[in-house]
């Protein structure tokens, strides 16, 4: 890879609150930019709140060395009293902040201060719109608290499209955001041939995914004239108790072809990614969703939300737009499920072209070497 040794010798912090399944998809976010920066010759540390799920998926940063910090108090806060020890502590060159909203921000700010090291943030889409709504008053509590401190602190912020930096300035005032997509994971082997009508949601179980009018146009389309009868729709994910509650209401009377398989992980989400027809993503909000790039290196086209922020997918044939509302996800799902194999090919291959050039890991590595070099060197300049 050109321009390997561009981190060489540096020290990378990727401090994020939680460094398992419990971050979603900034977690995967998270295991891939430690991949990135190894590739450009650097030495990654993730650090992150301690969960019950860190030691079980610590595996997933293979080499990195990873520091799990206790936390004190409510985990929705994430107060983690050795956290900017820690930091501090591991010695590093430039510190990137995945995730916004919890004691790390304030924590990254602390140790900005103390080292005068180059900071990066990357909100990971939680300065939409849809997201700052909610939660309101924690969220005016942050801001007063620290994050509106931590957004002056730091050297940058990173924006995953630039809507995303849109909501940055509206939010921060600061109209400087790097703009780098996500990496998507390496490309399966080319598609050949095509696959059975089976649809697949892979992602969190939370409102902001809009499971409620899937679940019903598919009971709409289910057994309907021109459906092929092995049509299938498969609900994958981890969710708080609460919200998988409310799925698992939602799925009462359901028809036998649409089922909801729990969390999803490893080995077991590649098999269903290989397997599906689609990946659908009706999506009220997102970042940059990482289940939509990992559906694109299987060779999976997509339905998709325009608040999935990937509208790349659609001039490139490898996405339909679902839209968000009952009625335009029906109809997707029928225009999905009714394809000719020809054209579900050519947007298969279509779908591998994207993840192996633009969200490809060597070019987004790139961009991140370059920029993480250019904040070492002067960490007090904005990009």
């Amino acid at each position: 890879m050109a321009n390997a040794s561009l981190l060489t010798g540096k020290r990378i912090g990727l401090l994020t609150a939680s460094a398992s399944r419990l971050g979603g998809g900034v977690f995967e976010a998270v295991a891939i930019q430690a991949e990135l920066i190894r590739a450009q010759g650097g030495n990654p540390v993730v650090l992150a709140l301690a969960d019950r799920f860190s030691a079980e998926d610590r595996p997933r940063f293979g080499d990195s060395e990873v520091i799990h910090v206790p936390v004190s108090g409510p985990v929705q806060i994430g107060y983690a009293p050795a956290l900017v020890k820690a930091l501090l502590a591991a010695r590093l060159d430039c510190l990137h902040l995945h995730g916004i909203w919890m004691y790390p921000s304030h924590a990254a700010r602390r140790w900005r201060e103390a080292t005068g090291r180059a900071s990066v943030i990357s909100p990971h889409g939680m300065l939409d719109r849809w997201i700052t709504a909610r939660g309101r008053w924690k969220k005016v509590l942050a801001r007063r608290g620290y994050e509106r401190a931590g957004w002056r602190a730091a050297s940058a912020f990173h924006a995953l499209t630039p809507r995303e930096a849109d909501d940055i300035a509206r939010e921060s005032g600061r109209r400087d955001s790097l703009v780098i997509p996500n990496a998507g994971p390496p490309v399966a082997a080319p598609v050949r041939g095509p696959r059975a009508p089976h649809l697949l949601f892979l992602s969190r179980i939370h409102p902001k995914k809009n499971l409620a009018p899937l679940i019903a146009a598919w009971r709409e389309v289910a057994g309907a004239e021109g459906i092929p009868d092995d049509a299938r729709l498969t609900i994958a994910g981890w969710g708080e108790p609460a919200d998988v509650t409310v799925l698992q209401e939602l799925l009462r009377g359901s028809p036998p072809s649409l089922r909801f398989i729990g969390p999803c992980f490893g080995e077991d989400k590649a098999r269903e990614l290989a397997a599906a027809r689609f990946v659908v993503l009706p999506s009220l909000s997102e970042g940059l969703p990482m289940t939509l790039l990992e559906a694109w290196a299987a060779g999976t086209p997509t339905l998709q939300s325009a608040e999935c922020n990937l509208p790349a997918g659609l001039p490139a044939g490898a996405a339909l737009d679902c839209g968000m509302d009952q009625p335009s996800i029906k109809a997707a799902l029928v225009q999905a499920l009714t394809m000719p194999d020809d054209r579900w090919l050519a947007m298969a291959q279509a779908a591998q072209g994207l993840a192996s050039g633009t969200f490809s890991g060597k070019r987004v590595a790139q961009q991140w070497g370059e920029a993480y070099a250019r904040l070492i060197a002067e960490p007090g300049a904005l990009p």
